[in-house]
């Protein structure tokens, strides 16, 4: 019974939030910062350079910090060396948080948004992303208790450099 509830309540907001993102014009899944605060999603086609995200059940991401350019789109491999399932999901620090605490709601929760990737013990995934101001672009891991366990850095988005004539 409690099952159906969750999976009832689940799909409502699923519902609720689709029809929110068709009325905005923005196609369901997609976030309305995914362009603006935190960048887009990548072309796989104009990959700038890849950088290896390793995870571990220690609840921490290796390397934690990141730097790039504005205007680099990365390839980044996340790798899970742990025995739990872990992710990479980039946003606002407002954002995560808001997910992470969804995520505590629904645990068994499963998403497909460009700005995040999940892998499975052992495994390694992608995600490939096109950072387009300078600024700080947070990322964690959404997992219940992974991101309050501490599990989340920061890829520091630099102003490109200027062209002197």
């Amino acid at each position: 019974m409690q099952r159906n509830r969750i999976h009832k309540t689940l799909l409502a907001t699923l519902l609720a939030m689709a029809a929110a993102a068709h009325a905005s014009g923005n196609p369901a899944g997609s976030h309305d910062h995914a362009d603006t605060a935190i960048g887009a999603p990548g072309d796989s086609t104009h990959v700038t350079r890849a950088v290896r995200v390793d995870m571990d059940d220690a609840m921490r991401f290796s390397p934690a910090q990141i730097h790039v350019q504005d205007g680099e789109t990365i390839r980044f491999r996340v790798v899970n060396n742990g025995r739990l399932r872990h992710e990479m999901t980039l946003g606002t620090p407002a954002d995560l948080a808001a997910h992470a605490a969804q995520m505590r709601q629904h645990p068994g929760m499963e998403h497909a948004d460009a700005n995040a990737v999940t892998v499975a013990p052992g495994e390694a995934g992608e995600l490939v992303w096109h950072f387009t101001q300078a600024g700080t672009v947070e990322f964690g891991c959404l997992q219940p208790g992974h991101f309050e366990a501490g599990m989340r850095g920061a890829v520091h988005v630099l102003p490109a450099p200027s062209i002197k004539s």
